[in-house]
């Protein structure tokens, strides 16, 4: 028996994403990958920033870009706290990334996020297109003269 309180964050986030894993495939995703790693910059002392997505799936034709949130309980947070503007742009990153080395530009896509909490019962939530990249693009001066 597993005692949650006792366990440490990553194994926290690895028993978060194996039920995340589990749920979305119940829910006729199809999964393509899981913790897609790769670099998508440098931060200002020049050192390599790296971004991860936890789950890359299609549902039905949208190629999907899943971030798994765990937390033993609410008591304190909601999972999708944690999911700030930073993590947005690091998965919009690494997402593009993707997008580009397997050659699926043109494919529908959008960002997911599952939030799990495990006590006093465990609780699940899917919630579909949860951030856009509208937010993050960049924005050029007009030339109003």
């Amino acid at each position: 028996m597993i005692i949650i309180n006792e366990l440490k964050s990553q194994d926290l986030g690895d028993i978060g994403e194996f039920i995340a894993y589990c749920y979305l495939k119940d829910c006729g995703y199809r999964i393509v990958c899981a913790n897609f790693k790769t670099p998508v910059g440098r931060n200002r002392r020049g050192v390599t920033v790296t971004a991860e997505i936890d789950i890359i799936a299609y549902d039905k034709n949208h190629l999907c870009f899943i971030e798994v949130k765990t937390r033993r309980s609410e008591n304190f947070t909601s999972p999708l706290t944690a999911i700030d503007l930073k993590k947005q742009r690091q998965i919009i990153r690494a997402a593009r990334i993707y997008r580009r080395l397997m050659g699926t530009e043109e494919t529908p896509y959008r960002y997911d996020v599952v939030s799990i909490v495990l006590e006093p019962s465990l609780k699940i939530e899917l919630i579909k297109d949860f951030f856009s990249e509208q937010k993050f693009k960049k924005r050029r001066w007009l030339d109003l003269s």
